[in-house]
């Protein structure tokens, strides 16, 4: 906590109240402290460790922020006091952001007249998702060919200039904008916060998203690269309607509680206010061909550093003897072709033990009741799945998953066909 002093002061006041305040302070040393003594859990009740999600830098408490960005979505009405504020979105609708130039009059005058350049992401607010952000969105993509995660909607948006989804980042969009003039872009979001849940049992609650909106000027060599202001809300987004439905649940819970009760809860607030916090952590540029339909300025598609990138994908799916027992027949005699849903598992280590926990992780089950892991090799026989085996497995290969009882044991061999 930083301390000013308001009035002036000679520096041999200022010395002598020194003085006094050090002799106070070790004339306790050694006493015990009273009943009216903070406590460590008073400390962390603390508004600054109850936000520590939050990435708000510490010195930036009064100051005037040059642009400010306002979500035209209302706030939960059951979120407590000091924590953030929630808002609720439906899947596929479009949303407005307001683009305000917060400046005072002289600030920043080298971007008067001038365009700046914002992205806008959809990211993970939890910290655990955060750390497999890249292998959570390709599996998304591999669920929903052809679909963007966000995207714009261009027609309904007011003074944007150039828009931009690049179709290798679908949680990403980018557009420049003149702050001097009325700016407001239009978003949807379509990816649903049950789809990243862990156990998916029906009535799970859904992981929280960020919308986050960074801000640069031109440099000297006329790229967007020096950054101005960014500042984020967190949102959970919900299927069709669900959104509204949800806002009502908690406006009629809140409505239940008692006047004292209300009191440690924040009003439900009409528009989303996005609050300053750090940038998004720079990027490195590999180097790739443009991909058709993304209109870029520079041939390279970013990728955040430190970003977990995984060695090799594989696709797996289920089969159960059920489904082979039931599987329909044509009038020939032959078994009529199966629809089969793939997971995508994700590799870094490419070991065997590093398989048989994902497999586990994915079917919700213990690495225990796993024992064996065989491929189904030439004339149906089986192949202990080693880690050279792994290795020399091609990226983005397929496998129906068999299970099969272990004679002496109730753990399962697991067979990729």
């Amino acid at each position: 906590m930083a301390w000013a002093l308001k009035l002036p002061l000679t520096d041999e006041v200022i010395e002598s109240g020194l003085v006094q305040d050090f002799d106070a302070s070790l004339s306790g040393i050694g006493q015990e402290l009273g009943a009216g003594a903070y406590s460590m859990s008073d400390v962390l009740a603390l508004p600054i460790f109850k936000q520590e999600e939050s990435n708000l830098p510490a010195d930036n408490e009064n100051k005037i922020l040059p642009f400010q960005y306002v979500l035209c979505a209302a706030t939960s009405p059951a979120i407590k006091l000091h924590d953030e504020t929630l808002t609720y979105l439906n899947q596929g609708q479009s949303y407005e952001i307001r683009m305000l130039d917060n400046r005072k009059i002289g600030e920043l005058p080298e971007i008067t007249g001038k365009m700046v350049k914002s992205i806008i992401r959809v990211v993970f607010h939890d910290r655990r998702l955060q750390y497999t952000e890249h292998q959570q969105l390709e599996g998304w993509r591999w669920n929903r060919p052809g679909d963007r995660i966000l995207a714009l909607d261009i027609p309904m948006s007011v003074g944007i200039i150039d828009p931009r989804a690049n179709p290798t980042q679908l949680n990403t969009v980018e557009f420049l904008w003149d702050p001097s003039k009325r700016t407001s872009v239009f978003i949807q979001v379509h990816c649903i916060s049950t789809e990243f849940t862990m156990r998916k049992h029906g009535g799970e609650k859904g992981v929280p998203f960020r919308i986050q909106i960074d801000t640069f000027k031109e440099n000297e060599s006329g790229e967007y690269t020096e950054h101005l202001h960014s500042a984020s809300c967190q949102v959970k987004v919900f299927k069709p309607k669900g959104a509204d439905r949800k806002q009502k649940t908690d406006r009629e819970k809140m409505e239940k509680r008692t006047p004292q009760e209300k009191e440690k809860y924040q009003p439900s607030y009409e528009t989303t206010i996005l609050t300053e916090c750090s940038p998004w952590p720079e990027v490195t540029y590999v180097n790739n061909s443009p991909s058709p339909g993304f209109n870029s300025s520079h041939n390279s598609f970013p990728v955040a550093e430190g970003a977990v990138r995984p060695r090799l994908t594989i696709y797996v799916c289920q089969e159960s003897q059920q489904a082979r027992e039931q599987q329909p027949k044509h009038e020939n005699g032959d078994a009529a072709s199966t629809f089969y849903v793939y997971h995508a598992i994700y590799l870094e280590e490419l070991t065997s033990t590093e398989l048989t926990e994902k497999l586990a992780q994915l079917f919700n089950i213990s690495p225990r009741q796993i024992n064996q892991i065989f491929k189904q090799g030439p004339t149906g026989i089986h192949v202990l799945v080693s880690d050279e085996m792994i290795q020399n497995f091609q990226d983005e290969v397929c496998f129906v998953l068999d299970t099969m009882k272990d004679e002496t044991s109730d753990a399962y061999h697991i067979i990729l066909k």
